[in-house]
This record gives structure tokens, sequence and C-alpha cells, in this order.
């Protein structure tokens, strides 16, 4: 990676490598919230001990998949209208740092989830709540990419973002595990924190709200803001209704000029969707149905996020060969015969095997997906387009946790989210079937 990169036009300045590792700085924080908070910990922790007792029929992961699952409906709802003010003010960095340290305060106020059923309403609120504020933060910080980054090196970045994140959820759940879980009796890892209330976990949320906010201020002070676009100076103040009057403009626009596009932008949402509950849910599912220790189910997180990077890299080599779209087609059917046996065996040893063969599949889909759009795109059109990328990802974001939920209740056991799970990535998959492949020039 060079040290100097040449910014869009209205920045004035050379990125530097300070900056590009500043903005990647922003991923390595966030793995507080999606390894920690949303899959390894807090969640288990709201399933396994908060919810352990909870009275009436339906079970404690039945209600965290259906309150995900409202969460995602408000992103889908609130992801494309935020974005579009924030850029049309110009506030595009002040955006980003309220929104961070907004996640955080939710993620600081789980310290008063103790473990006993009476709190699992407030742990499913402060999750969902924390979910729709982190996700609308990711608006910005993607959109700072090409503030860090050109049409040269734009790929090597944005990798270099993805993988401090993978890292970054590596070394905090190692911290985890070894200060404040590891271990038996009343008293856990080497801070030796009692077990009483949930203490040891609660704390663990502390130092995930410190966490993703000591990483997050070396982005606000290193990227320069953009300026205030001079056309259409009005639009920060539209309406709601007129904001989406804007966004649908655009896409009719696109689907007069390239439809292919936006039955692409349609797959992806959708496969990406199943591809974030494989991991939003895995941990629960590790726990409640395979018999993995809560502990241990940390040392598995670390092992998904090492797997899923390695395949990420790997399949770089095979997208430049082959092609993207022949590369998710290949990592999504992996994944359903993959998740098919996997609903079909039982024990650690078997989770172990086949949970970590599903998460090889993850990183290879997801960096293709970006790549393939990235061929499509028309030179010029890129913010667009992934702008609309980002923003159809979140219009389904609630399908996975809310098919979770109900498969779950249906089969009135935790086992049967797993098909919600596989229904979704198999929609997906069709969708993309009948999506034209990009040339190779």
């Amino acid at each position: 990676m060079s040290t100097d990169v040449r910014p869009p036009a209205g920045i004035g300045e050379v990125a530097t490598r300070r900056q590009v590792v500043a903005w990647g700085l922003w991923d390595w924080g966030s793995a507080a919230f999606n390894a920690v908070i949303l899959t390894f910990v807090f969640s288990v922790y709201l399933t396994d001990s908060v919810g352990k007792d909870l009275p009436g029929s339906i079970s404690a992961s039945a209600w965290l998949g259906w309150s995900l699952g409202i969460a995602g409906f408000f992103i889908a709802v609130l992801a494309p209208v935020t974005g579009q003010r924030f850029d049309a003010a110009g506030r595009r960095k002040w955006a980003l740092g309220a929104l961070t340290f907004a996640t955080v305060a939710s993620m600081a106020a789980m310290f008063f989830v103790r473990d006993s059923y009476q709190y699992l309403w407030l742990g499913l609120v402060l999750l969902a709540v924390g979910s729709v504020i982190f996700e609308l933060a990711n608006v910005p910080y993607n959109a700072m990419l090409r503030q860090v980054s050109t049409p040269a090196n734009i790929g090597r970045v944005s990798g270099f973002g993805w993988s401090m994140g993978y890292f970054g959820g590596i070394v905090l759940l190692l911290l985890c595990y070894f200060g404040f879980i590891a271990g038996d009796g009343d008293h856990r890892g080497f801070l030796g924190l009692t077990t009483d209330g949930g203490m040891n976990i609660r704390m663990v949320a502390l130092l995930a709200a410190v966490w993703l906010a000591v990483f997050a201020i070396p982005v606000l002070l290193k990227v320069p803001e953009l300026p205030r676009p001079q056309a259409d100076p009005g639009a920060d103040k539209a309406g709601f209704v007129e904001s989406y009057r804007v966004l649908g403009r655009d896409l009719r626009e696109l689907w007069s000029a390239d439809r292919r596009t936006v039955y692409f932008l349609v797959a992806s949402a959708l496969f990406r969707d199943g591809l974030a509950g494989v991991f939003t849910f895995g941990a629960v599912l590790a726990v409640n149905v395979y018999g993995i220790g809560v502990a241990d189910v940390l040392l598995f997180g670390v092992a998904a996020n090492v797997v899923a990077a390695i395949g990420a890299l790997t399949a770089g080599r095979f997208d430049d060969k082959v092609g993207p779209k022949t590369v998710i087609v290949t990592s999504l059917i992996a994944m359903l015969v993959v998740g098919v046996v996997l609903m079909l065996v039982s024990g650690p040893a078997m989770f172990w095997l086949f949970g970590l063969l599903l998460c090889v599949f993850v990183g290879p889909a997801q960096s293709s997906s970006r790549t393939f759009l990235a061929r499509i795109t028309p030179s010029g059109r890129e913010g667009q387009m992934f702008g609309l990328y980002a923003t159809t990802g979140r219009a389904v974001s609630f399908l996975s946790p809310s098919l979770f939920g109900l498969f779950a209740y249906w089969f009135a056991a935790d086992r049967g989210g797993i098909l919600g799970l596989l229904v979704v990535i198999a929609i997906g998959l069709a969708a993309l079937l009948v999506v034209q492949a990009p040339g190779r020039d």
C-alpha cells in the first residue's frame, strides 16, 4: 500500500498511511459490538443465563431472534434517509462520531442486565437499540472508504479494514476469555471476577464499550470531513418522505439503465443477510443445541474469525481466475450442504467440525459479492452503487433473525432455527443464479 493516496476532489490533501490506519482502527474497534456483544458473549448470556428460567413456551432464543428482526426493520427504514442527510449536510464524520458513541452508551448500559429473567427484556431492548445505532454508524464509515483510497488501491484498503475487524475480534475475544470467563467456580478469569449476578459478563460489556470508544477516536481525528456539497444545498433538510422519493427516483433511473445491477443488489441483500445470521446465531446454537460450554464458545469465535479471514483471502485468487459469481455460488451451495449436515448431527465435536467448515465459506461469499458489484458498476458511479448496496442490505436485515425465531418456535427447538437461516441463503442463491456474471474485462 503506498504511503500517499489521492482522495476524491474536495478534500484538498492527500490521504496518508496514518489516515488509512485510523480508518481501519474503527473496524478493529467495531469487533467489540459484532463479536462480543452481538455474537459470542452478550447474546449467549441473554439466552443461556438471563432467560434460562423464562416462563412460558417461547424460548429466550426465539425472543432474541424476533427482537433483532424488529431492529432490522428499523435499520431498513432509517439507513437510506440518515445516510442521504449526512452526506448532503457534509457531516459524515460528525455522524460517525455521534452514532458510534451512542452505540458505546447502549453497550455500557448492558452492565445493568443481571442474570435473571426479569432483566431479559432490558437486555433485548438494549441489544436491539444498539444494533440499530451500530448499523447506522456503518453507513458513514463505509462511505469514508473513498476518502482514504484511490481507484487503484480501494480493494487493498477495503481488505485492510475487513481484516482489522477480524483480527480485532480475535484479540478482544481472547482477552474476554482469559480475563473474565475461563475457569470454573464462582470466580472467573485471571481477574477473578465473581459470577454472582452475571458480574463477569456485565464487566465484559463495559470492556467492549471502552474498546469501541478508544479505537473510534483516531478516524475522527485523522480523516478530514468532506465539504458540504454545493449542488442541491437543501437536500439535508428534506423530510422523511421526500428522502425516500429521491431514493425511488435513483432506483427508477438505475432500473432503466442497468437492470442486472438491480437484480444483483436484491440477490446479494438476501444471501448477505443469511451470512450475517450464521455469525449472529452461531454462538447461541453452540451453547443451547450442541452443548459447548459458555466459556469455550469464545474459543470457537476466535477459530471462526481465523477461518473466515483465510477463506476470504484465498477466494480473492479464485475470484480473479473464475469470476466472482462462481465463487459466490460455490460458497452458498457449500454452506447449504454443510448446514443440512449440521442440523442432523449433535455434540460439541460435530459443531466444531461443521461449524468451522460453514464459516470457511462466509468470507469468500462476502468478499466476492463486493467485487461482483465493482465489476458491473459504470465508471464514476461507484459511490451511488455501493450506497445502494448498503441500503438494500439493510432493507432485508430482518429476514434471518425473524425466520430463525419463527422456525425455532415452529419446531419448539432452537435447532429448527438453522433451517430458517438456510432458507434465506437458498432464496439468495436462487435470485443470484439468474443474474448475468460480469465480463472478464
